[in-house]
């Protein structure tokens, strides 16, 4: 074989699917709910307060909404 001549090579499929979870507001509530805490250090403990209850909250279900999802994935199989 000649160092100029160029080699292929068959590609193996994908043994994996790609997983891309759901498009969710959660994170942006999250946000929100940091930002309550932080402002409400500065404020009033009231925005604290309301901050640490959306953020629990939110948490909450990102968790819940995660697990959900990752026990929908196909079991793995392992490669030979």
């Amino acid at each position: 074989m000649r160092v100029d001549q160029p080699v292929q090579v068959k590609a193996q499929q994908a043994s994996e699917e790609i997983h891309v979870p759901a498009n969710s507001a959660t994170p942006l509530v999250a946000a929100l709910g940091l930002t309550l805490i932080v402002l409400g250090f500065g404020l009033t403990l009231w925005f604290t307060g309301l901050g640490v209850l959306i953020l629990a909250g939110s948490l909450s279900r990102w968790i819940g909404d995660t697990r959900r999802s990752v026990a929908e994935l196909p079991e793995a199989t392992p490669s030979a």
